[in-house]
């Protein structure tokens, strides 16, 4: 699975939030890193996008859209600062 910046996720959460979420600063749950998002690490699946800690590599946030809903699990992240 090919590595990309969190850019490549601006797409899915922009669609989800209605402001520019690449500048938003997170902090990873696992390790404590502050990394604004367009630095973090994404993978693209057929199932969903998976950002994950440029750090430690620790699942920050998991993105689906299924039947036309956007399903998001953001417990590793312990602080989204907008």
């Amino acid at each position: 699975m090919e590595k990309l910046d969190g850019n490549a996720a601006g797409g899915i959460l922009q669609a989800i939030f209605p402001f520019e979420m690449t500048s938003v600063v997170g902090v990873c749950a696992g390790c404590g890193t502050r990394a604004v998002l367009a630095t973090v690490a994404v993978y693209k699946t057929g199932i969903g996008t998976v950002l994950r800690c440029p750090s430690c590599d620790h699942v920050l946030m998991r993105v689906a859209e299924i039947e036309g809903h956007h399903m998001l699990d953001m417990r590793g992240l312990s602080v989204l600062r907008l």
